[in-house]
């Protein structure tokens, strides 16, 4: 499981003293703890699509604040925030490309564009940007 992996690469981290790692892996492992208790709420457990949803959701704020600190003219903490970024992308799944996004939409029967994006949401959830999907779809 990727929380797994995330809490060995943390331990790692913190044996190292790589600052960058122990901080975007604190996040995660934080954040993945707020979702067990919801998801115990529900008698569910914790999946990967759960915690991909996490890294993926870390990242987008990581990318605004590195946007804030570039603004701020503060390097130093926006080039800390890539490599963070770098750090935690690695748990992601390999997304798919235009091509393959494409490919699959003209296998649909149905092209609606509410058609399609229920086919991605529910059968490639996290490994596909949403924007990139209606895009291709938009040149089709």
């Amino acid at each position: 499981m990727i929380l797994d992996e995330i809490k060995r690469a943390n331990m790692t981290a913190l044996k190292n003293k790589d600052q960058n790692a122990r901080a975007v892996y604190s996040v995660v492992m934080t954040k993945a703890m707020l979702e067990t208790v919801k998801k115990r709420e529900k008698n569910e457990e914790l999946q990967d699509e759960d915690m991909v949803r996490i890294i993926q959701k870390t990242i987008k704020e990581l990318t605004d604040e590195s946007d804030s600190y570039r603004k701020a003219q503060n390097l130093t903490q926006a080039e800390n925030i890539e490599k963070q970024k770098e750090i935690i992308s690695v748990y992601l799944p390999k997304m798919l490309g235009e091509e393959e996004i494409k490919q699959i939409i003209l296998s649909l029967e149905d092209k609606s564009i509410p058609s399609v994006m229920k086919h991605f949401k529910q059968n490639y959830a996290g490994k596909v940007d949403m924007g990139l999907v209606n895009k291709v779809l938009r040149e089709i």
